[in-house]
């Protein structure tokens, strides 16, 4: 295994308790529409704000015990505290900023009370981690940092009733005991008016603006020495915590992303240039019979190579996926239902006693799932792996009764083609939105069975298929084909290897036009609940766009412990 396999199993790890926390502060704040996005929080598809520095444990530090105090740290704000009322009332220095916003936390967490003691303890435990992770990291050797460490401290003290641990009062009492006397009278304005948010923030607003002064003060001390400008002061002190540019793993990247401008100008509106070149085709048409039969040759000694035990994919599978169905009935038993048929028998042997019959319960996989893969130019190095994937997750869902397609994704030409040139002819109209031929495939259809198929498969070899990608049209492609399927689950897995990319269309749009088509779509797909979606990421961290996804490391071969990988993400998925 090389390096970045870690790193994967890092990816898969924080996903994992991210799932368990966002279930947690969606039950606790009673607000169902949040989930996390590139290990953000997100509400309606929008970040919410980072609020205190303690609400944002390490998954290379930090237990899951800190991750469950953090999480029951953001359902109590979300639920005790107005963001509107917040925001009017922030003031604009970043230092006050910063305090006014912890003092608010400090409010919301204080309302857990003794009603949720399991609450109250998860916060006090993860406030003290946070605290004695601030002190070993050296940031409370300054001036600057000992007075701001203070000064969350005896806040929290105050208005939850929590004391300061033994081990930490002794570091602060010189700095408690100099600026103590000058909070005193907003100290206890904040334990009198914790239930009421704006009588609090007076107190809030006082005490921020008097240590943002002390603060000022002390750099202006240390001015000759080359310190940090006041600006600075907030990412110095607190940069354990609130350090959000770096990566939560190393070796697995997130998918970048931003905000589009031209569909926030047009109220996310996404628009289509032209759809006169637009194709559906079955892949395995556009490639001549005899290198599809050498293709297919090659996909079949790769899946040999792997040595995947194929009957137990199909049994973990149909375990996952399959419901208990009545089959019939089974006579002849001891217990049960009386069988009419049987009863003669009582009178030639007044002994029988097999004059039953019970109910056949067997598992009924009533099942879709539809593979949709990037065929974008980038996945050309990954599509063997990829390939081998599909093929033996096709013949393992037939043989758990589970329907099964393989679609892709990519466009008809290289940088706009035919589109672009029209919109050249036409005067170059301004944000004409997407502006490519787009070109979806059919590697597998979901009524023909594998063995059928396998030609089909084989075409994802072909290098010349795999161009531009346009995501979320093929997202809402692949959801269309699933709803006019019988089956009563249906299930969607996108395997990329990056953010939807289009030459033409970014540069007559902006970067990040189909990113945010892309975060919509999924956002709207997954809001229906007749489809569950997951993205795959091929060395990459799909979650800014598909909050259930897996960071795959198809560096090593598609053997039986990446098939685990993939059943745990359903069985997560499911579980929700």
């Amino acid at each position: 295994m090389n390096a970045a396999a870690p790193a994967s199993g890092q990816v898969r790890q924080q996903q994992r308790i991210e799932s368990l926390c966002v279930g947690t502060i969606r039950a606790l704040s009673g607000q169902p529409d949040l989930q996390f996005r590139g290990h953000r929080l997100h509400q309606a598809g929008r970040p919410l704000p980072l609020f205190a520095p303690h609400l944002h444990p390490r998954p290379d530090t930090d237990d899951f015990r800190a991750f469950r105090g953090a999480a029951d740290g953001l359902a109590l704000r979300l639920l005790h505290s107005d963001a509107a009322l917040h925001r009017q009332l922030a003031p604009a220095s970043p230092v006050e900023r910063l305090l006014f916003d912890l003092l608010e936390q400090n409010r919301c967490e204080a309302l857990a009370g003794p009603a949720l003691p399991g609450v109250s303890a998860n916060l006090r435990q993860r406030f003290e981690g946070w605290a004695r992770g601030f002190c070993q990291s050296g940031l409370a050797d300054s001036m600057r940092g000992i007075l701001l460490f203070t000064v969350t401290q005896i806040t929290r003290a105050r208005v939850t009733g929590d004391p300061v641990p033994q081990d930490l009062e002794d570091l602060m009492e010189a700095t408690r005991a100099g600026i103590v006397p000058q909070l005193g009278h907003d100290l206890a304005g904040l334990r009198r008016q914790r239930h009421d948010q704006a009588s609090y923030a007076l107190h809030a607003l006082a005490i921020a603006s008097q240590v943002a002064r002390l603060l000022l003060q002390e750099h202006a001390d240390d001015e000759d020495t080359g310190a940090s400008q006041p600006e600075d002061i907030e990412r110095a002190a607190f940069s354990l915590v609130m350090d959000l540019d770096a990566s939560v793993e190393e070796g697995v990247a997130a998918a970048d992303t931003g905000l589009s401008r031209v569909l926030g100008e047009h109220q996310g509106q996404y628009r289509v240039y032209t759809r006169a070149y637009d194709r559906v085709l079955a892949a395995q048409a556009l490639v001549r019979p005899e290198v599809l039969r050498e293709d297919r040759a090659l996909l079949d000694r790769r899946v040999a190579e792997q040595a995947v035990n194929l009957p137990r994919l199909a049994r973990e599978l149909r375990a996952l996926l399959a419901d208990p169905a009545d089959d019939g009935w089974e006579s002849g038993q001891e217990q049960g239902r009386v069988d009419g048929r049987r009863l003669a028998r009582l009178v030639a042997s007044p002994t029988e006693r097999r004059l039953f019959r019970t109910e056949q319960r067997t598992p009924l996989a009533d099942c879709q799932l539809t593979l949709l893969i990037d065929c974008s130019g980038s996945m050309k190095q990954h599509i063997e792996t990829v390939a081998v994937v599909a093929d033996v997750l096709c013949r393992a869902l037939e043989l758990a009764g589970v329907s099964s397609e393989v679609l892709g994704f990519t466009t008809g030409a290289w940088h706009g083609g035919r589109a672009q040139r029209d919109w050249i002819r036409r005067g170059r109209p301004p944000q004409p939105g997407r502006l490519n031929e787009v070109c979806h495939l059919i590697f597998k259809p979901a009524e023909t069975p594998w063995r059928r198929s396998r030609a089909g498969l084989g075409a994802l070899l072909r290098p010349e298929l795999f161009r531009e990608g346009i995501d979320g049209e093929a997202v809402q492609w692949a959801c269309q084909r699933l709803r006019e399927r019988p089956q009563a689950r249906k299930l969607l897995l996108v395997v990329s290897d990056g953010c939807p990319m289009d030459g033409a269309t970014g540069l007559a749009n902006d970067t990040y036009y189909l990113d945010n088509h892309l975060k919509a779509v999924v956002e709207q797909e997954t809001r229906q609940g007749d489809i569950q979606i997951f993205g795959i990421g091929v060395g990459l961290d799909l979650s800014p766009f598909y909050p259930r996804s897996l960071a795959l490391d198809l560096q090593a071969a598609p053997g039986n412990s990446l098939f685990r990988e993939l059943l745990e993400l359903l069985a997560t998925g499911l579980r929700r």
